[in-house]
């Protein structure tokens, strides 16, 4: 069968048109990207110089986390947390951006979109402990539990050692006697940080010394052992 001029005229009109939206999507998703990683990058770098964003009315509301990070750790936490959110814009405008093309070039994305969320929701049942230590790993990094160069205590005294390195899913921590532990930090019920408030020691305690008999000879140990006489 010939293909009139006309029909291909509406193909070739048909495809320009979906050519622009396509290039309309991808350049509205690359303009969003770097305006969110700029505007994230210029959070980090105030965060970076010191507590001056908290008096911005705009950002009030995220004090006490600001203020968190207002320690000699302050440029770690604010690179995590920078990447972290550089990531989840990513994955956001990402999958935008992706499914307006699919629907510019004509794809049905009801069938998509289900079997995305069934896989979405499979992943999801196979991955409840990687996400879980994702997140408590950001509230530890938010709230500022504890970070590198502490030194802290898990549970009932199950670790206890100096924190080497933090991330979102691990804490390696070296104990006293140089072992190396890892903790996943969704399994961090309870942590103890020595390196924050007033800790003291306990005091080992002293021997009571040993008490005189009337004949001068001093009284047994505990042990049974004699002591010399005066």
């Amino acid at each position: 069968m010939a293909i009139t001029p006309a029909q291909l005229d509406s193909a070739v009109s048909t495809f320009n048109e979906r050519l622009i939206q396509v290039a309309i999507a991808i350049g509205v998703g690359l303009v969003i990207w770097l305006v969110a990683t700029f505007l994230i990058r210029q959070v980090v770098k105030r965060v970076l110089a010191g507590t001056a964003l908290t008096q911005n009315r705009i950002f009030r509301w995220a004090a006490p986390a600001l203020r968190a990070l207002d320690s000699e750790r302050r440029a770690q936490r604010a690179r995590t947390i920078g990447s972290l959110l550089n990531s989840v814009v990513a994955v956001v405008i990402t999958t935008l951006v992706v499914l307006y093309v699919l629907k510019a070039l004509g794809v049905d994305l009801a069938p998509v979109l289900t079997s995305v969320g069934i896989l979405g929701v499979a992943i999801g049942f196979g991955a409840q402990q990687l996400i879980r230590d994702f997140l408590a790993g950001i509230f530890i990094t938010l709230e500022d539990q504890y970070g590198i160069g502490d030194f802290i205590e898990t549970g009932a005294g199950e670790v206890a050692g100096t924190v080497e390195s933090m991330g979102l899913r691990i804490t390696r921590v070296r104990a006293e006697d140089g072992t190396i532990w890892y903790l996943r930090n969704g399994e961090i019920l309870r942590v103890g940080n020595r390196s924050q408030g007033t800790y003291v020691p306990a005091a080992a305690p002293s021997a009571s010394p040993p008490e005189d008999n009337e004949d001068g000879s001093t009284a047994q140990d505990t042990n049974g052992d004699q002591h010399s006489r005066d």
